[in-house]
């Protein structure tokens, strides 16, 4: 019997708990926050946060800021995105705006304009990890 890895993204895919989704075809006006993961396949316009996992399918769009523990984005994002741990931008996916995360996968064929800060390991707690994130990005514009 062959054992899969439990690292296997598309396992833990199909293991986790959506608790909101955005249907095809709904458009969302104003910030979204929920404690489970969120799997959105119409239009946010508005930031979006979130304790666990972020999926923005092919279909999906975001006109706003992400934070979240992990996501995967196949659709397109106007905004920053703060991932405590992986974000994966998939074939179809496109970013617009700057990346903080600590580690990212970007399949070939996707589509990405901005800034990228890898780091080692990011706070927990996301309003300090995004406050972090804009003080740096601030910073760094007043330098240059």
């Amino acid at each position: 019997m062959l054992r899969k890895n439990k690292n296997d993204s598309c396992n833990d895919d199909a293991r986790t708990k959506i608790g909101t989704v955005i249907g095809e075809g709904t458009v969302f006006d104003g910030d979204l926050s929920s404690p489970e993961a969120i799997r959105i396949d119409g239009v946010i316009n508005g930031n979006c946060t979130c304790d666990k996992k972020l999926i923005l399918s092919a279909g999906g769009e975001v006109k706003g800021n992400i934070s979240a523990q992990s996501v995967i984005i196949s659709g397109k994002v106007d905004g920053d995105i703060v991932v405590m741990g992986k974000l994966e931008l998939l074939a179809t996916g496109k970013i617009d705006g700057d990346i903080t995360a600590s580690s990212i996968v970007i399949d070939e064929g996707a589509c990405f304009d901005g800034r990228c800060t890898m780091t080692a390991s990011l706070e927990k707690n996301h309003d300090n990890t995004v406050a972090d994130a804009k003080a740096s990005s601030d910073s760094a514009e007043e330098k240059a």
